[in-house]
């Protein structure tokens, strides 16, 4: 996964620089860290404003794409350990993490962590996921190998209250069908507590984020998903349409294997990604090419997989699509773009 594939994540990351760098005042003397930091998206706003910054980024080719742009990056997992090393050094004013608290394996030892490397007045900002949109809007698809735990804010508020810090402000995002941004700080730093904390608690506590019976019954919106899937592929196969799909992603993927979706429904799949062409989604097997291939065999419909893009995707295509290909999505419900 390589974060400036996306222009919609790029314009995010800059949009939360200008913003967090206001809001806590960071100048030249400030440290940034970033956890996992991919290619250095979000930091290179950082680093062209001459405020000091690191990453923290153990994947290894995308870790050296962030190094060519001047960023110092750790090529290392984050953990209680690494954060201890680098604290050594120099404590942040601010950590943020974008889409990986869901995904580490041990989210305690990573919480103390935080805890660890954040100075005593510093802000911890985490972008994840939310519990709730994920069940409300029928996101399963979200529900992957690189995922360990699926947040929600209270669960989220209990954690960071085991380490010594508190959640004192939340953000609604749109990005990835509906994402909590949380700031978080030492208790002992007594922030002022936003409004919005209480108010996100009490809405998960209404929905039933805590209720057995609101996950048991999440199945049956799922099997409405797929069934919807595979009669749309079914009658498109019926009626001797090509079938493309956009966007190698794993949300794809989980889609694709739950419905038992293979090369044999859809054709191919396009991505901007060039790590992925010529590759084959795992499971579907279904092969991967670059944006060219459209114009090729100009496919009658294109299933757009990574719907949290569908406006980005949707204009991509705009432009090329001069044979009329209909463009359709499965999540949260069918919906077909003429």
């Amino acid at each position: 996964y390589v974060s400036s594939a996306s222009n919609t994540w790029v314009n995010h990351c800059r949009d939360y620089s200008n913003m967090i760098i206001d809001k806590l005042m960071l100048s030249e003397k400030s440290l940034v860290v970033e956890i996992a930091s991919n290619d250095g998206c979000l930091l290179e706003n950082f680093h062209n404003k001459n405020i000091q910054c690191y990453g923290v980024e153990p994947t290894d080719e995308v870790a050296n794409m962030s190094i060519s742009k001047g960023i110092e990056t750790y090529k290392k997992f984050f953990n209680s350990s690494v954060a201890s090393e680098l604290a050594h050094k120099n404590k942040a004013d601010l950590i943020c993490g974008n889409n990986v608290y869901a995904h580490v394996p041990d989210i305690n030892d990573f919480t103390l962590g935080l805890s660890i490397l954040l100075n005593e007045h510093g802000s911890i900002t985490l972008e994840f996921p939310h519990l709730l949109k994920l069940i409300q809007y029928n996101q399963f698809d979200t529900i992957y190998h690189e995922h360990f735990s699926y947040l929600s804010l209270n669960t989220v508020n209990t954690i960071f209250n085991k380490y010594g810090l508190e959640i004192y402000d939340v953000d609604r995002l749109s990005t990835h069908g509906g994402s909590l941004r949380v700031y978080g700080a030492h208790k002992s730093a007594k922030k002022n507590i936003s409004g919005t904390v209480a108010n996100i608690l009490e809405e998960e506590n209404k929905f039933g984020i805590k209720d057995i019976k609101t996950y048991t019954s999440f199945q049956d919106k799922i099997n409405l998903v797929t069934n919807d899937l595979k009669d749309f592929i079914k009658n498109a196969k019926n009626k001797k349409l090509v079938i493309a799909a956009y966007g190698a992603a794993a949300k794809g993927n989980t889609l694709l294997n739950f419905a038992g979706i293979t090369d044999n429904d859809i054709d191919f799949v396009i991505d901007a990604s060039p790590l992925k062409i010529n590759m084959l989604l795992p499971g579907s097997h279904i092969p991967i090419y670059d944006i060219s291939e459209l114009k090729k065999n100009k496919p009658d419909v294109i299933i757009i997989l990574p719907w949290n893009l569908s406006s980005e995707i949707k204009a991509i295509l705009d432009n090329i699509n001069d044979w009329g290909a209909e463009y359709v999505s499965f999540i949260p419900s069918t919906k077909i773009y003429k």
